[in-house]
């Protein structure tokens, strides 16, 4: 039987890189992921133009833990851009995670894997395909779960997590790729002090102004530059940073505003993406 599943991406408030404490957000750009068992191997496809390793180390993940014997055969659209700063990474290892269990807890009559157990294993999985530094455990819950997570990387626990109010969200995506694996750590880490206090405002819930001060912080040390914040703050955005280690700004928006925002983020070179918040998670859907 096809199954298919739907994980979100998501944007950052603080990100984990420079202190292991992070907090992101659900954001309404997703992948889809069906999926049947096959009879020995692991076959993926995706309309992403990049190998499919990572699918692939998922499907592996969750054949090993139930140790049964059978292959997967599974396909993954996405509307997420990679290499972007969106979590398009822990959006597809839920996303394949979540099918794979799936499909075989129903086939061989298996407990279904707890909402911990599919994040930790997708965790492992991207660790292994050396896509992210941390564990992105803070993007991984809030593609997850949806809504806003705050998180302790390294020890791979939710402080708390919530939902979030319905904002616009606009993501500009300027013409550069950055893959979150070869970024220098050492640099970033020099932030740890300033994130710190970045940090502490998520934990305070004083979510726009950690997001901005984030965004800021990590921008300086990547050399991406501030210009489109500022603009983006000077028409009205309850907030606006980089997310991730770019290369993607997501502002936050109220209806009011949104157009003045979008028309200066749309005045330089790359693209603009119209979004919403996303409070649903990862989730089995029907077609």
């Amino acid at each position: 039987m096809k199954k298919i599943v739907r994980s979100p991406g998501s944007a950052t408030i603080v990100n984990a890189i420079a202190t292991g404490y992070g907090s992101a957000f659900g954001i309404n750009l997703d992948i889809i992921a069906k999926g049947k068992l096959s009879s020995s191997e692991i076959k993926c496809s995706t309309n992403i133009d990049t190998k499919t390793t990572l699918m692939e180390l998922c499907a592996k993940e969750v054949i090993n833990y139930y140790g049964v014997k059978t292959g997967v055969e599974i396909n993954v659209e996405s509307k997420l851009p990679q290499g972007s700063g969106l979590s398009s990474s822990s959006a597809l290892s839920n996303g394949v995670v979540s099918l794979t269990a799936n499909l075989i807890g129903e086939e061989f009559d298996l407990n279904p894997l707890t909402d911990d157990e599919i994040i930790n294993l997708a965790i492992d999985a991207s660790l292994k395909a050396k896509v992210t530094i941390t564990g992105a455990y803070d993007d991984a819950t809030a593609s997850y779960f949806g809504g806003i997570t705050v998180t302790n990387n390294v020890k791979r626990k939710i402080i708390f997590k919530e939902r979030i109010e319905e904002y616009n969200i606009l993501i500009y995506m300027p013409d550069t790729v950055s893959l979150t694996g070869d970024c220098n750590v050492e640099k970033m880490e020099l932030l740890s002090p300033l994130v710190d206090v970045a940090f502490d405002l998520a934990c305070k819930k004083e979510y726009f102004k950690a997001l901005t001060l984030n965004g800021i912080l990590y921008s300086t040390s990547l050399g991406f530059d501030t210009k489109p914040v500022m603009d983006a703050l000077e028409n009205g955005a309850l907030a606006s940073g980089l997310s991730g280690t770019g290369s993607s700004i997501v502002t936050i928006s109220d209806s009011q505003h949104k157009d003045d925002i979008l028309d200066i983020l749309s005045s330089y070179p790359g693209e603009v993406a119209e979004t919403q918040v996303d409070n649903v998670g990862t989730k089995f859907i029907s077609r």
